[in-house]
């Protein structure tokens, strides 16, 4: 079964510097259809004017997982890391008993990125900090793992049963994922337009994706688009 989630139907907050829109329940945003899915508690896309951000501040128990889209933030947390997350680059932290850090657009130029969370499969994990880049072509017309329980194939480490992949796809290639039985799937439109098992989703759009075996994810003939699949247990 496949359940659009329209992208002007999530929670829009506008506070001038922060554009936002959350998929799920998120601060003043509270929709009791959709407060998460499986374990992926948040997607909330920011777009974070120049010289504005985030200040310090407390997170604990969740996995949480920055994907910049275009632009850079500048990271400083309370496990002694800081430095630029620049497009291509994803940022993992496990807050497990807690951390503190600060998210800030020090350039020129507006940053825009999607903020994950993810539930951690116990609480109380000792906090820890990754960063990688993904290149596109890493990313092209392929699955690219970026986060997993396991690690596997250089991809950030999450403290959950789940897997997470983001694509470039492009010139009609199609891309099959197949579900292991009992797990279900979210993909987001990150953006572009493609076509999953036939439906079309837009930039903005998200998809549930429970029993299925698998699902076949075109690429625009013309152009390219850009997502993330979730495979969640």
């Amino acid at each position: 079964m496949l359940t659009l989630r329209p992208a002007n139907e999530r929670g829009h907050i506008d506070h001038g510097w922060l554009n936002t829109y959350h998929t799920f329940s998120f601060a003043d945003y509270h929709d009791p259809a959709h407060t998460h899915f499986r374990s992926l508690r948040v997607i909330n896309e920011d777009r974070i004017a120049a010289g504005r951000g985030f200040g310090m501040h407390p997170h604990r128990d969740m996995e949480i997982i920055t994907y910049i889209l275009s632009g850079e933030i500048e990271h400083e947390d309370s496990m002694g890391n800081s430095g630029i997350i620049r497009a291509g680059d994803v940022q993992r932290m496990s807050a497990g008993t807690g951390i503190v850090h600060s998210e800030r657009n020090s350039s020129n130029e507006p940053v825009h990125l999607l903020q994950i969370w993810i539930f951690p499969h116990h609480h109380g994990i000792h906090p820890s900090y990754e960063q990688r880049t993904f290149h596109d072509q890493d990313k092209r017309n392929t699955f690219c793992r970026i986060a997993s329980h396991d690690g596997q194939n250089d991809s950030l480490t999450i403290h959950q049963d789940a897997s997470v992949y983001a694509s470039i796809v492009s010139d009609g290639a199609v891309l099959k994922h197949h579900f292991i039985a009992g797990r279900g799937g979210y993909l987001q439109v990150v953006r572009g337009t493609v076509s999953v098992n036939e439906q079309k989703l837009h930039h903005g759009d998200g998809l549930v994706i429970e029993d299925e075996h698998e699902v076949l994810i075109t690429a625009p003939e013309n152009g390219e688009a850009e997502f993330l699949l979730f495979d969640l247990g």
